[in-house]
């Protein structure tokens, strides 16, 4: 039997990999949305009690409240600013979350059993032909030899896959 190239198991990920991503995307976009429209009710509330807390810095004395108003709004796009960051940690928390669902039901098809013995064969590539291989609980494959482990469960991939799109990931939530 003659071991493919790492390449060519690379390929044969390639149809798994496209499909994450379609579907990250497609998950992506209506988390994007979500998130967009909260960011802008966030934004929206910040500036009005800037506005208000700039009003009644202004009733207190025009030098005194202009600098408590510049010291406020900053405070106040701060906090908007860390709301609009935590609501985008959680958007792509829910891609990750979304996309290793996804992936895990990759079990129940056809192909899978094929698609276990392409992750067993590239962690033995990886690692060796000594290399102990057992099955991940979410699907996949995890291998080891003394100092070294490979991780290929489905969840692992899913994660890997995300983070190869870097920025891209990015663009899903940011204007």
């Amino acid at each position: 039997m003659t071991t493919p190239a790492p390449d060519q198991t690379t390929d044969a990920l390639r149809p798994v990999r496209e499909e994450l991503l379609r579907a990250a995307h497609a998950d992506a976009e209506a988390l994007l949305a979500r998130t967009e429209r909260e960011a802008a009710a966030l934004l929206d509330q910040a500036r009005a009690e800037a506005r208000a807390i700039l009003d009644e810095a202004r009733r207190q004395g025009e030098s005194d409240g202009a600098d408590a108003a510049r010291d406020l709004l900053v405070r106040a796009r701060s906090e908007a600013r860390s709301r609009a960051l935590a609501a985008r940690r959680k958007s792509y928390d829910e891609v990750r979350l979304e996309a290793a669902e996804r992936v895990r039901e990759l079990r129940g098809t056809d192909g899978f059993a094929s698609l276990r013995e392409r992750l067993e064969h590239r962690a033995r590539v990886l690692l060796g032909a000594g290399a102990e291989v057992s099955e991940h609980a979410d699907g996949g494959v995890v291998a080891r030899v003394p100092g070294r482990r490979v991780d290929l469960s489905l969840t692992a991939l899913a994660d890997r896959a995300l983070d190869c799109m870097g920025a891209e990931v990015r663009s899903l939530w940011e204007p």
